[in-house]
């Protein structure tokens, strides 16, 4: 399950406003709440429209989890799609947005480029620097420009690209198993490879690009699945949007989802709006970061 806290950072929303609501008390949906503390990105450091992002947190129930993870932080980065899709301004300033909250573990669920490779060398230069352990998976549209280019530049930074694999990383000194499924949109999903060897219990987080590739998953095996691909629908009609993804054969488009036994979230991704070629309405772009819970805490108002 899980309760969601939404931080918006908006060029026009005041200050005193935006960043004083409490937690809610309702633990049986998702509740959007903003965090009390100082604007990340204060007055004198407001963006412009075209750079501008939300910050979402999210806390997942997770019963099965190692005992050591109760509290564990993920932050979440997708569909960057750098280029004119997005601003250089708004990729670096995600980039220290992750950096600034310390994070235990980054992940990265693809689509850094869009159709052409002119801005292949950049996908490094504005991702460089983020800190902590790492995982990347690619996207249908890095298949489709030069996917073994982005792979050997996200390794040359050090961080760890899985493409149909798992790696077990210990983290205050309990394993988790970051799973990394390859893109299901290009076909290249194998879920069967990714598990093959895996541990079959405790904390297991996967990673894959296209949200459908949940439906492939062991079912009601405690996994939380993160995601990217659908920006959120893009360009949100109440009702439409969602007639047209289904037929898409998308029906997961933004945040949280319970789906045979398992979590999926759908990040909103970074790229691909304001400012840009493509129109995006009612889906903003988003850095997500989530807190892994064991169980339910009700929280008190003050």
């Amino acid at each position: 399950m899980l309760r969601r806290l939404a931080r918006r950072n908006s060029p026009h929303a005041s200050s005193a406003a935006a960043h004083t609501w409490r937690e809610a008390r309702y633990m049986g949906r998702n509740e959007l709440v903003a965090r009390s503390g100082a604007d990340p990105f204060r007055q004198e450091r407001r963006l412009r429209w075209r750079d501008h992002f939300s910050l979402s947190e999210n806390v997942l129930f997770l019963p099965h989890m190692h005992a050591e993870h109760d509290g564990l932080r993920i932050a979440q980065l997708s569909d960057v799609h750098v280029g004119q899709a997005t601003s250089a301004i708004r990729i670096r300033r995600a980039v220290e947005a992750v950096n600034d909250e310390k994070p235990d573990l980054v992940f990265l669920t693809g689509d850094y480029v869009t159709h052409s490779p002119k801005p292949l060398p950049r996908v490094r230069e504005l991702l460089a620097g983020l800190k902590g352990p790492v995982f990347v998976v690619l996207g249908n549209h890095d298949h489709w420009v030069n996917g073994p280019y982005l792979r050997e530049g996200f390794e040359r930074l050090g961080y760890t690209v899985l493409q149909n694999e798992h790696r077990v990383v210990h983290v205050n000194g309990a394993p988790v198993t970051v799973l990394g499924v390859d893109d299901g949109r290009t076909g290249r999903d194998d879920v069967e490879a990714t598990f093959r060897g895996a541990p079959e219990s405790g904390t297991r987080l996967v990673l894959t690009h296209a949200p459908p590739t949940v439906d492939k998953l062991p079912a009601h095996a405690g996994l939380v699945q993160f995601s990217g691909h659908t920006h959120g629908g893009q360009f949100v009609v109440r009702g439409l949007t969602e007639a047209i993804f289904r037929r898409a054969g998308q029906p997961y488009i933004s945040g949280h989802y319970h789906v045979n036994g398992n979590q999926l979230y759908v990040n909103r991704g970074l790229g691909f709006g304001f400012g840009g070629p493509y129109l995006r309405r009612g889906a903003e772009p988003e850095v997500a970061f989530f807190t892994l819970r064991r169980e339910h805490a009700v929280a008190t108002a003050s």
